[in-house]
C-alpha cells in the first residue's frame, strides 16, 4: 500500500482487537472497488485504526489520506490539498490536461509542472466546478485508489461539495472512505447528502463503532504492555468501567498507570494498584475541554452538573444543580445533549456519555466553584431522595460538610456490607478515616466498622489490606484510645490480615491484643482460640494447647454467644490440627449445634469448614465427607458466596485424597484464578493444579506452578497440613530424577517444622518422600532416627493416613536394607491400608514399590502386579507414574497395551525412530546443532525431539534420557573409548 505519509510503523500501535467483523467488511468493500465507505463513531473509538488494519491488507492500493484539522475557519480544500502534496511532493507526471491549468492557484510550487493559467470567469460557481473537475483529473493522474477523508465533520464546505462531484461523476475504480463523528456534524453538512444517495455502480458500507467490551478491553490492555501474562479480570473490569471501552482512553490510562507505577504483577497477572479513579490523559482531557468551550454559557453549567452529580439524574435536578432558568433550561439541556457529551440513560435521567469526559469537565471547575455546586447537589437530592446516604455522602464530603459526611458515609457503609459490596464499605470507611480529623470516640468507632468490613471483604481487597492496617495502626497509636478499645481493634486487624493471608503477622497482633483485653473476657476469648489454631511455624503444639485451656477457662466468664461461638467452632479445629482424638468429639456437637441469626450462621458454615480441612490429615475421609455436607448446608442457608468458595476448596483437596480426580482440574480452575476468592483457597486451588499437572505429565507446568506456590507459602510464614502438599511433589521430582540431595532440600524444612511444633499427623504426606531422599543420600540410619520420631509422635491415635506413610518408610528402609521380601510384605500392607480409607493413588504408589521389590525375588508376581499398577494409574489419570511404570515392565520383557485417550495414534510412550535417532547421537556427546547438521534438521526441531523424548522417559536432562534409553535398550549403548 502506498499512502500520503500516515504513520502507520512498526510497533506504533498495540495489537488490534474487537473490530474484526467490521475489518473484514471493510476489506471487501475496498477490494476490488469502487465503494463509498462511511466510517462514524466517537472521539478515540478507533476510525482511524481500523482505517489503518485494513488498508495495510491492500498492499497495492495507492491511498490519499485526507484529514480535517479543527479549524475555526477550515482552508478551503486544503485537506484535499495538504493530501494530494503528502502524496506526490514533486508535483504531477506529465498526462494532464489544459483544465488542470485551474491548480495553480491551490499548488504556486507546481507552476513548472502544470499547464498555463486559464482565463478568470465571472462566475464563482464555474470557477470553483473547474477546479473540482481538475483535481478529479490530478487524483486520477496520481493513480489513487482510494481516498480517505478523515473528520469530516471539520471539512469545508468545498471539500465536502468535491467528493459529491467525483461520485456523482463516476470517477473510475476510485472508492472513498469517510469518517466523523455523528455528534459533531453540523446540521446543514453537505456530507449527509453524500451518505443518503450513493453513487451508482458503486458498493456502499456504513461502520458504527461501538466501545470495547470487557474481554475486548482485557486483551488491547495485554497488546499495550505486551505481554502474554494475563490481566487480572478486576483489572480489566475496572479499565473498561472507568473509560467506557474507548479505545483511545484505554490505551492512554494504561500507559499513565504503567508510567506512575500502579501496574503491578500479582500472582501471574497484570493488576493495578488500590486505585478508584483514574487520571485523565491529555488527549482525553483536551478533547473533551475543546468541544465543552464551543458551547453556550449555560449548556457548559448543565455539564458541570452532571459532572457533580455523577450519576444518571432527573432534569430537573440538574437544572436545580446548575442554577438556570425555566426560560434557559430546556435548551441548555438539548445543547449539551447535542455536544455528545450528555446522554439519556434513561426516560428523563441524563449522564455524561463516559466516565472520563466527566472527570476532565469537574477538573476544569474552580474549587470554590465546585464546592458550592456539591453543596446545592446535597441539598436537592436531600430534599428529593433522602435515601440515597451515598451520593450525600459524596456530596457533603466535596462540599467541605464534615459532620453531615460522616453521618451519611457510615449509614452508605453499612448499607454496602449488609448487600455484600465489602470493598465499597472498606474503601468508604477509609476515605473517612484518614481524610479528616475525627473526635477519639467517632475516630474508635470508624475503625470498629473497618476492621469488621475488612474483616469479611478480604478477599476483594488485593493490597487495600495493607493500607487498612496502616490505618488502623494509626488510630492504635492514638494514646487517647482506651485500653480495651485498643485490644478491640488490634484483634479486628489481626482477623483482617490472618483471612488476608498475612498469618505470621497476624498471630503477634492477636497476642499483643490479649494484654489489653482484661476487663473484656468476650474479646479475650476470642483471641485465645485464634492464638490456638497451631499455624505459627516456631511453636510447639503444647503452646497452642495452653491457649486452648485459657479461652476454656474464660469462656463462662465471658458469658457472650461471640465467645462461645468462637471457641465452638476453633476447639474443633485446633485439636484436630494437633492430632488430638478430643477434636472429633468437638467436631460432632459442633455439626449437630443450630443457630438462628445471619452472623452465627455465617461463623457456623466458616467453622464447619476450617474442622473437615483440619479433619483431612487423619484419614477418616467419610467423617470429613459428613462435616463438610454440614458447612455446606449451612452456608447455603447463608447465601454468602466467599462462605461457598471455602467449602469448594477444602473438598477439592478431598477429592485430591481420594482420586475423585475426573473434572477436578476445571473445578478448581475458577478458585485459582478468581480474585473474589481468598488467598489461602486460591493458593490450594494452584497447589492442586499443580499437582494434577505432575500425574498428567507436564512436568514442567508443575514445577512451576508447586515453586510458585511454595514460595509463596513460605513467604507468608504460615504453616498447616495442607501447605506440606507442594514441597512433596517437588521433592518427588527431584527422586524420580535420581538427585536425593535437591529432594531433601525440598522436605528437610517441613520435617523440621513438624519436629519443632510436635504434630507428626502432618508428616503424611512428606514422609515417604523424606525416607527416600535421605537412602538415596546414603543417611539410613537418620531414616530411621527420623521413622522413629515418626512412629512416637504419632503414638496410639486413630490416624490411617499416618499409619499407612508410617507403613511405606518402613517398606522403603527394608528395601534399603535389601530385604526385598520384607519390603514388599509391608508395602502390600500399605495397599491395603490406603484402599480401606479410599485413597487409590497412594494405593497404585505403593503397590508400584511392592513390585520392584519383588522383581528380585518373584519377576512373574512382580510382572502380574506391576501391569495392573500401570493399568490403574493411567485409568486413574497418573500418566507420569503409568509411564514410570510401562518404562520399568518394559525393561524387564514385559510388553505394556497403551491406550490412546483421543487424537491420532502415535508412538503413545514408545521413542518415535526420529527421537532414537536424536538420542543416539546425543549419547555419542553431540550437541543439538551438531545433531541437526547430521541429521539435517534445525536444532529447534532437534530441541523438540529431545524434549518429547525427556518427557516420556520422565528424565529432566539431556544426557539422562540418553543413559535411560540406553538402559532399557532403545537405543545402542554408546562406545566407550579405550583408556
Amino acid at each position: 500500500m502506498v499512502d500520503a505519509g500516515h504513520d502507520r510503523s512498526a510497533g506504533a500501535f498495540p495489537e488490534f482487537v474487537g473490530r474484526e467483523r467490521e475489518l473484514t467488511a471493510l476489506t471487501a468493500a475496498l477490494d476490488p472497488g469502487p465503494a463509498l465507505v462511511v466510517v462514524e463513531g466517537e472521539p478515540g473509538i478507533g476510525k482511524t485504526r481500523l482505517l489503518d488494519e485494513a488498508l495495510a491488507r491492500l498492499p497495492d492500493c495507492t491511498v490519499l489520506w485526507a484529514g480535517c484539522p479543527p479549524l475555526t475557519e477550515p482552508f478551503t480544500l486544503g485537506a484535499i490539498v495538504d493530501g494530494v502534496r503528502r502524496l506526490s511532493p514533486e508535483g504531477p507526471g506529465v498526462g494532464l490536461g489544459p483544465a488542470a491549468g485551474a491548480l495553480r492557484p491551490l499548488f504556486p510550487e507546481w507552476a513548472d509542472r502544470l499547464p498555463a493559467p486559464l482565463e478568470a470567469l465571472e462566475d464563482a460557481r464555474a470557477t470553483r466546478h473547474r477546479q473540482f473537475r481538475a483535481l478529479t483529473e490530478l487524483i486520477g493522474a496520481l493513480g489513487v485508489d482510494v481516498l480517505v477523508l478523515e473528520d469530516a465533520h471539520w471539512a469545508d464546505a468545498a471539500t465536502l461539495e468535491l467528493l459529491l462531484t467525483m461520485a456523482s461523476s463516476g470517477a473510475g475504480d476510485l472508492s472513498m472512505v469517510v469518517t466523523y463523528r455523528p455528534t459533531e456534524l453540523p446540521d446543514d453538512s453537505s456530507l449527509r447528502r453524500l451518505t443518503s444517495r450513493p453513487p451508482a455502480r458503486t458498493g456502499r458500507l456504513r461502520i458504527e463503532l461501538e466501545p470495547l467490551g470487557t474481554a475486548e478491553t482485557r486483551q488491547l490492555v495485554g497488546a499495550i504492555l505486551g505481554t502474554d501474562q494475563p490481566v487480572s479480570d478486576r483489572f480489566a473490569a475496572f479499565l473498561q468501567e472507568r473509560t467506557d471501552g474507548v479505545p483511545l482512553a484505554v490505551e492512554e490510562c494504561v500507559r499513565l498507570l504503567r508510567d506512575r507505577g500502579d501496574l503491578v504483577r500479582r500472582e501471574g497477572r497484570w493488576s493495578r494498584r488500590v486505585l478508584e479513579e483514574l487520571e485523565v490523559p491529555a488527549t482525553v482531557r483536551d478533547s473533551v475541554l475543546e468541544r465543552v468551550a464551543r458551547l453556550a454559557p449555560e449548556a457548559r453549567a448543565v455539564l458541570e452538573a452532571a459532572a457533580v452529580l455523577s450519576e444518571p439524574s432527573r432534569e430537573q435536578l440538574l437544572v436545580e444543580v446548575a442554577r438556570l432558568s425555566a426560560g434557559t433550561a430546556p435548551d441548555a439541556v438539548a445543547s449539551a445533549l447535542a455536544s455528545g457529551l450528555l446522554r439519556e440513560t434513561a426516560p428523563g435521567r441524563f449522564a455524561f456519555r463516559h466516565g472520563l469526559d466527566a472527570q476532565a469537565v469537574g477538573e476544569a471547575v474552580p474549587a470554590s466553584r465546585w464546592r458550592q455546586l456539591h453543596g446545592r447537589a446535597a441539598r436537592a437530592l436531600a430534599d428529593s431522595e433522602p435515601s440515597a446516604v451515598a451520593r450525600l455522602s459524596r456530596h457533603y464530603r466535596e462540599a467541605g460538610d464534615v459532620e453531615a459526611w460522616c453521618t451519611h458515609a457510615e449509614a452508605a457503609a453499612e448499607l454496602a456490607l449488609q448487600s455484600g459490596d465489602d470493598l465499597r464499605a472498606v474503601t468508604m470507611l477509609m476515605q473517612l478515616l484518614t481524610s479528616t480529623e475525627h473526635p477519639v470516640e467517632r475516630r474508635t468507632r470508624l475503625a470498629r466498622r473497618l476492621g469488621d468490613a475488612a474483616f469479611f471483604g478480604v478477599a476483594a481487597l488485593g493490597e487495600l489490606a495493607d493500607e487498612v492496617a496502616s490505618t488502623l495502626r494509626e488510630v492504635l497509636a492514638d494514646p487517647r484510645l482506651p485500653q480495651s478499645e485498643r485490644g478491640e481493634l488490634r484483634l479486628l486487624m489481626s482477623r483482617m490480615l490472618w483471612r488476608a493471608g498475612r498469618k505470621r503477622t497476624a498471630f503477634d497482633e492477636v497476642e499483643a491484643a490479649v494484654a489489653d483485653l482484661g476487663d473484656r473476657p468476650d474479646l479475650a476469648c476470642l483471641a485465645m482460640c485464634n492464638l490456638a489454631l497451631p499455624v505459627a511455624p516456631e511453636w510447639p503444639a503444647s503452646r497452642h494447647l495452653e491457649w486452648l485451656r485459657r479461652a476454656t477457662d474464660l469462656v463462662d466468664r465471658a458469658a457472650s454467644p461471640l465467645a462461645s461461638v468462637a471457641l465452638g467452632t476453633t476447639r474443633p479445629t485446633a485439636l484436630l490440627m494437633l492430632g488430638e482424638e478430643a477434636g472429633w468429639e468437638a467436631a460432632a456437637e459442633l455439626s449437630n449445634q443450630r443457630v438462628t441469626g445471619p452472623r452465627e450462621q455465617r461463623d457456623l458454615a466458616s467453622g464447619l469448614t476450617n474442622v473437615a480441612e483440619a479433619s483431612l490429615p487423619w484419614g477418616r475421609y467419610d467423617a470429613t465427607r459428613r462435616i463438610l455436607r454440614a458447612a455446606a448446608d449451612c452456608a447455603a442457608e447463608t447465601g454468602y458466596r466467599r462462605l461457598f468458595d471455602t467449602v469448594h476448596g477444602v473438598e477439592a483437596c478431598l477429592s485430591w485424597y481420594t482420586g475423585a480426580w475426573q473434572g477436578l482440574e476445571e473445578s478448581v480452575e475458577a478458585l485459582a484464578t478468581s480474585e473474589d476468592t481468598e488467598l489461602h483457597e486460591r493458593l490450594q486451588a494452584r497447589q492442586l493444579l499443580g499437582l494434577l499437572e505432575m500425574v498428567a505429565g507436564s512436568r514442567a507446568a508443575a514445577e512451576r506452578r508447586l515453586g510458585e506456590v511454595a514460595h509463596e507459602h513460605s513467604r507468608l510464614g504460615a504453616v498447616d497440613p495442607v501447605v506440606t502438599l507442594a514441597p512433596t511433589a517437588l521433592a518427588r521430582l527431584r527422586l524420580e530424577d535420581d538427585v536425593p540431595d535437591a529432594a531433601l532440600q525440598w522436605t528437610a524444612p517441613v520435617v523440621e517444622t513438624i519436629a519443632r511444633k510436635d504434630v507428626w499427623l502432618w508428616a503424611t504426606d512428606v514422609a515417604p518422600a523424606h525416607v527416600a531422599a535421605l537412602i538415596g543420600t546414603g543417611s539410613t540410619a537418620a531414616a530411621e532416627a527420623f521413622l522413629g520420631d515418626f512412629v512416637e509422635g504419632l503414638g496410639d491415635r486413630d490416624a490411617p493416613a499416618p499409619a499407612a506413610a508410617v507403613t511405606v518408610c518402613r517398606g522403603l528402609l527394608a528395601e534399603a536394607a535389601g530385604d526385598h521380601r520384607r519390603a514388599a510384605a509391608l508395602f502390600e500392607e500399605a495397599e491395603r491400608a490406603w484402599a480401606a480409607m479410599s485413597r487409590p493413588y497412594d494405593e497404585l504408589l505403593a503397590a508400584e514399590r511392592r513390585g520392584r521389590c519383588l522383581l528380585a525375588v518373584d519377576p512373574a508376581g512382580a510382572a502380574a502386579v506391576l501391569t495392573d499398577t500401570e493399568t490403574r494409574l493411567r485409568t486413574l489419570g497418573a500418566r507420569w507414574d503409568a509411564d514410570r511404570v510401562a518404562r520399568l515392565l518394559r525393561r524387564h520383557g514385559v510388553e505394556v497395551t497403551r491406550t490412546w485417550r483421543r487424537g491420532p495414534r502415535g508412538y503413545g510412550d514408545e521413542l518415535s525412530p526420529r527421537e532414537r535417532e536424536v538420542l543416539e547421537l546425543v549419547a555419542r556427546g553431540m550437541t543439538n546443532r551438531e545433531v541437526a547438521s547430521v541429521l539435517f534438521l534445525s536444532p529447534k526441531t532437534v530441541g523438540r525431539h529431545l524434549g518429547a523424548a525427556m518427557r516420556k522417559l520422565g528424565v529432566s536432562t539431556r544426557t539422562a534420557a540418553a543413559m535411560a534409553a540406553a538402559e532399557a535398550g532403545m537405543i545402542a549403548a554408546p562406545e566407550r573409548s579405550p583408556h
